[in-house]
């Protein structure tokens, strides 16, 4: 019988430089040989539990049908829940722990239809020790639902409705600016923000950008569609390839630039058709507060 799913996509906080993954890898492997185990990254920071939720959403859409095994797990060893969810009536399912990782992955593909709690030890490794539950929980239950274990024999139901759910940042609306909070600073320094395009419809092409950490500034910003649009050390407003707007430059670090992380509120500030160049745009009353990284 060929196996129920033959991918399981992989996420987590674990780095490279130790065993971790590759451990996951063989723990999976020898469970269920024929599942291939798609990496998507193992860079989150360690423990922040936030970026991989937004890491998963961003990605989950893109995703093979199969499972997806997230672990960003600083409860471990807790009486946090280790969960499994069942999404489009059996097309996938997510497996992790219950500190808010999965759920707007969840809610991105439409929803939990069932979920267990990962209990059964039939399923699961003897543990020397309770801090690696990628290892001894998550990867086995992965492995077991790919090879065809129906998901009741993993443990007990659970209400999805009882699940911890995730945070998302909203944007707000404060005197005619938008403020929002960047949620990801990629690899080439670009900045995404919780901010749909949409929301600065009918703006001009340039916009005033304002922030507070680490120290206060102010820069204009010109909306363009790619990257190469800009000149050299200009900022731009970019739609990114996910649908939201976000701070960039050509071939430079907006985040590096501007002194921006993951985090930071920034807001948006509209510019007078007046005004030009760099000269700061309509003055608004905005408040921002000053966030640590997330």
């Amino acid at each position: 019988m060929p196996p129920r799913f033959d991918t399981i996509s992989f996420l987590s906080d674990y780095g490279t430089a130790d065993e971790f993954v590759g451990v996951v890898h063989s723990v999976i492997r020898s469970i269920e040989p024929r599942v291939t185990v798609v990496d998507i990254t193992h860079e989150i920071r360690p423990y922040d539990v936030k970026a991989g939720a937004l890491t998963l959403a961003r990605s989950v859409q893109y995703l093979c049908p199969g499972v997806v095994l997230a672990v960003v797990d600083p409860g471990v060893g807790t009486d946090r829940k280790a969960i499994a969810i069942e999404v489009g009536d059996g097309q996938s399912y997510l497996v992790g722990p219950d500190n808010g990782l999965l759920a707007s992955a969840v809610g991105m593909v439409g929803g939990a239809t069932a979920a267990v709690e990962l209990t059964n030890p039939e399923y699961q490794l003897a543990a020397p020790g309770p801090t690696f539950d990628g290892r001894d929980v998550f990867g086995p239950a992965a492995a077991h639902l790919c090879a065809g274990v129906p998901l009741d024999s993993l443990g007990p139901a659970v209400d999805p409705a009882e699940l911890v759910p995730g945070i998302v940042p909203l944007p707000r609306d404060d005197e005619g600016a938008i403020v929002g909070e960047v949620l990801w600073v990629d690899r080439y320094g670009n900045c995404q923000l919780n901010i749909d395009p949409e929301q600065v419809a009918g703006w001009d092409d340039r916009v005033q950008l304002r922030w507070a950490r680490p120290t206060e500034g102010s820069r204009i910003a010109r909306r363009v569609q790619a990257f190469a649009e800009l000149a050299p050390s200009q900022v731009g407003l970019v739609v990114d390839s996910y649908g939201l707007l976000a701070v960039a430059m050509s071939r430079a670090s907006a985040a590096e630039t501007l002194g921006l992380a993951a985090g930071d509120e920034l807001a948006l500030v509209p510019v007078g058709d007046d005004e030009a160049g760099e000269r700061p745009g309509t003055t608004s009353p905005v408040t921002l507060q000053s966030r640590k990284p997330a």
